[in-house]
């Protein structure tokens, strides 16, 4: 049964995403769809940052140019009418404008003459939407790590020393600016100014339209960081869609090959995808036909091996049969001779079965070490040579080029490919026949020839010889001794080396065979 959660999958679902999203690895989209609601965020919080203290420096220059107009204003005008002037140009720039004598004494201020410019606001009897943003207000400038600002509070004696701003003032000579912050934390904006007689112009404000406008800017930015948000989880959604979707298709032809259908599962490449998803879909299909053609040669292997047995044993039961009917010495000395020719062959086979079963699994697991081929080759042809069973062959070793001629590779399993070679080249060879083994280098690769003086092999059984129990031979009196598998081992080998191996005419056009192994050669050589 399919598991509940991938019954929903249909065929029509397809793991294709849009074509600007297609080279984006996996890390670079989870990345985009993080950072981007941060990226706004930061960006979001350093431009109303830089927006409120443009503001304020704006606010700041404009109250002390007004200050200072205001004192070269009030230089111009009889004293009887100097508060009238402030409290004029006071109403204007809705500012309180105070002038401090020589000795410090407070001699006019615009509010005897006008109604108060501003009203401090007692954060008690606010709303609760003021506390509110005064409380986001505090979090933003901990965020920023704007600093602390002086509170602001009036002086119970109301004297030129109670303002630091109007003694530095006085020092420089010049207009001298001071922000504090009122009791609901809105700003209070101070500028001092000596006037041309010796006295000191104070200005103050409490610039409320100053902090409302920075709550407005900070509100539309709110609002663009919540679509900024809903575009992230958007982003996440088609994210999520464009990874779990395909990998549920996956998931469900997997299970589907290991339930046993892999026949009829057509696992998705998705070709379109150049990121982990597709290379896994793609790593998947692949190994789903690799599996499938592993066990369409183990069935083909299981019925090769049952097809081959049946001879043997066919003959062996009819000999063994006859053997209880015969009493001819002489036809019973043939039979027993049919039945152990028999058994060496059953033999053999058996263990060539066991050797081909055995060798894709064990050069999986094999320790790969450098192997040198030249050495490697040698101490086979010794071998052979101490054997003398076979016909006396004659062999040599040659090599082309400057070597080494060293393979990274199983020792064991290169020696069984090559010397299944030399036993081919034997089996075909006359009578003091010469085998010859070449090496060379061909590029990066390393190319092993076996050359003999056989009948050499057509070019339309070249393929086929190196299938299992295949045995193209024309002289019968080897029949039985050959299981049909060596080349089929040595081809096994070589290609889970990296390597090739065929079979060709012989460069000198003389008869013979010369099959050709090539190997990767060794890159610490």
């Amino acid at each position: 049964m399919i598991p509940p959660h991938l019954k929903y999958m249909s065929a029509r679902m397809r793991g294709d995403v849009p074509a600007f999203w297609r080279y984006w690895t996996l890390v670079h989209r989870i990345l985009a769809v993080n950072i981007l609601p941060i990226l706004f965020v930061a960006l979001g919080i350093l431009w109303l940052d830089a927006y409120r203290n443009q503001l304020r420096d704006e606010r700041v220059d404009r109250l002390a140019s007004d200050a200072a107009a205001a004192a070269m204003a009030s230089a111009e005008v009889p004293m009887d009418q100097r508060i009238d002037l402030l409290a004029a140009l006071g109403s204007a720039e809705q500012a309180r404008l105070r002038i401090y004598g020589p000795d410090g004494n407070l001699v006019a201020d615009s509010w005897d003459g006008a109604a108060p410019t501003y009203e401090l606001q007692d954060p008690a009897t606010q709303r609760w939407t003021k506390k509110a943003a005064r409380i986001i207000d505090a979090g933003f400038n901990a965020l920023v790590a704007a600093p602390p600002i002086e509170p602001f509070a009036e002086p119970t004696r109301d004297r030129a020393a109670a303002w630091p701003e109007i003694a530095a003032a006085r020092r420089a000579g010049d207009v001298v600016t001071r922000v504090r912050e009122a009791p609901d934390r809105t700003p209070v904006f101070s500028a001092a100014v000596p006037t041309p007689r010796g006295g000191t112009l104070l200005a103050t404000a409490n610039d409320r339209d100053y902090t409302d406008q920075v709550r407005r800017q900070r509100s539309t930015l709110a609002m663009l960081l919540g679509a900024a948000l809903a575009i992230g989880i958007a982003l996440s959604l088609f994210l999520a869609r464009t990874i779990a979707r395909p990998l549920r298709r996956i998931a469900l032809a997997a299970h589907r090959v290991r339930t046993g259908r892999s026949r009829q599962v057509n696992v998705p490449r998705l070709p379109r995808r150049h990121d982990e998803v597709g290379a896994l879909a793609r790593a998947v299909s692949d190994m789903s036909t690799a599996l499938q053609e592993r066990i369409d040669k183990i069935e083909a292997f299981a019925a090769d091996v049952s097809h081959e047995l049946k001879n043997p044993l066919a003959s062996l039961r009819s000999a063994v049969d006859s053997l209880e009917r015969v009493d001819d010495p002489r036809v019973r000395a043939r039979l027993l001779d049919v039945v152990r020719q028999d058994v060496i062959r059953l033999d053999r086979l058996i263990s060539d079965i066991a050797e081909a079963a055995r060798t894709d699994g064990e050069l999986t697991r094999a320790q790969l070490e450098p192997v040198p081929l030249d050495d490697l080759a040698r101490h086979l042809i010794r071998a052979w040579e101490e054997r003398r069973e076979t016909g006396n062959a004659r062999f040599s070793l040659t090599t082309q080029g400057n070597g080494p001629f060293i393979v990274f590779g199983e020792p064991m399993r290169l020696a069984r490919a090559i010397d299944n070679l030399i036993d081919n080249a034997v089996s075909f060879s006359p009578a003091r026949g010469r085998i010859a083994l070449n090496l060379s280098r061909a590029g990066a690769m390393i190319r092993l020839t076996i050359t003999d003086d056989g009948p050499g092999v057509p070019e339309d059984e070249r393929d086929a010889i190196f299938h299992r129990f295949h045995s193209h031979r024309p002289d019968k009196r080897e029949f039985g001794r050959h299981s049909g598998l060596g080349l089929a081992i040595a081809r096994a080998i070589v290609e889970g080396h990296d390597g090739d191996i065929m079979v060709c005419d012989r460069d000198d056009e003389a008869e013979g065979a010369c099959f050709t192994i090539l190997l990767p050669g060794w890159e610490g050589a």
